[in-house]
């Protein structure tokens, strides 16, 4: 179009059409390639901060190479038109000024754009090196979760050789398939029936060591069964509870674990008893708590989704997950 406009502007000016036809043509043809060029150049290139002179000069440049061929092309294509001659002379400097301009706002075009690029490759960085940290911190989360566990459970089982071995044995199975379990789970999202299996294998374990002193009870609600939540979540969470529920009392300890969908969460709340007079009565203060929490909110950015509450001498910690695809 602008060779158009040109066209009509310069024959209302006085030329005839065909001098302002073929002045058009020729003057933007010769623009559109230094745009080209320009546009190229700073497509690949952009000077640092210490040669910014060098877009300027560059500009200048390439103005004064437009002015100059467009003084001397036009006259060898329409030779003895001394009237558009004196005209094109007359008109180079407002000629100048807009190649000037052109060439001016591609440089500053190509300057933002790759500045945008760039901010957006920083930001590209700065995501892939967080979450990168991210996983990185999850990964050490999930392997310091277990380790008290597996001391305990080798030490019952060094116990249970002697004078119970069928009992030991028994201890050994769960507990390998309870490790072959944790080593198969990844940071991905399970199902809460895959997690509360894996978690009955832990139990299982526990109820070995502990025997008729250690009672479970699920309460599960069929929707919340097929929701999903981090892998292994749940189980240092109630090694939380039978750590403070059965070391500092004698009698027989019932922790439930129960579980229901609330709108867009998916619920799950853990009680045990506990003696409110006994030292470590700092619950929430403990690695298998703050793990969670650390998870959860790794995972999911926010840090309410772990509540912990007592009331006489029960504890309860309620998770609230937002759903997961």
């Amino acid at each position: 179009m602008l060779p158009v406009l040109q066209t009509l502007v310069l024959h209302r000016l006085g030329l005839d059409w065909n001098p302002a036809l073929h002045d058009s043509l020729i003057s933007n043809l010769i623009l559109a390639f230094i745009g080209f060029e320009t546009n190229l150049l700073y497509r690949f290139y952009q000077p640092g901060k210490e040669n910014q002179m060098y877009r300027m000069l560059f500009g200048l440049a390439m103005a004064v190479f437009y002015c100059y061929i467009l003084r001397f092309l036009p006259g060898y294509l329409l030779p003895g038109n001394q009237e558009y001659i004196a005209f094109l002379e007359a008109s180079l400097p407002v000629r100048f000024v807009f190649a000037l301009m052109v060439i001016f706002f591609i440089t500053l075009y190509q300057w933002i754009r790759s500045q945008l690029t760039e901010q957006k490759e920083m930001e590209r960085r700065a995501a892939e090196s967080e979450q990168l940290m991210k996983e990185a911190e999850l990964a050490r989360l999930r392997q310091q979760l277990h380790p008290h566990f597996l001391f305990n459970s080798l030490n019952s089982i060094n116990a249970l050789i002697g004078r119970q071995p069928e009992a030991a044995r028994k201890m050994t199975q769960q507990l390998s398939d309870f490790l072959r379990g944790t080593l198969k789970q990844e940071d991905k999202p399970v199902r809460l029936q895959e997690e509360l299996d894996h978690l009955r294998l832990y139990l299982d374990i526990e109820k070995v060591r502990f025997g008729a002193r250690l009672q479970i009870e699920f309460v599960t609600s069929p929707e919340s069964l097929g929701l999903v939540l981090p892998a292994l979540l749940l189980q240092p969470i109630v090694e939380n509870a039978i750590k403070f529920g059965l070391y500092d009392v004698t009698e027989v300890v019932h922790i439930r674990i129960r579980t229901w969908q609330d709108g867009e969460f998916l619920c799950i709340e853990i009680q045990n008893p506990f003696d409110p007079k006994s030292e470590p009565a700092t619950r929430g203060s403990g690695f298998g708590l703050s793990s969670v929490q650390r998870r959860l909110q790794l995972v999911f950015a926010r840090k309410d989704l772990l509540i912990t509450t007592r009331q006489e001498n029960l504890f309860t910690t309620t998770l609230r997950i937002p759903t997961l695809k």
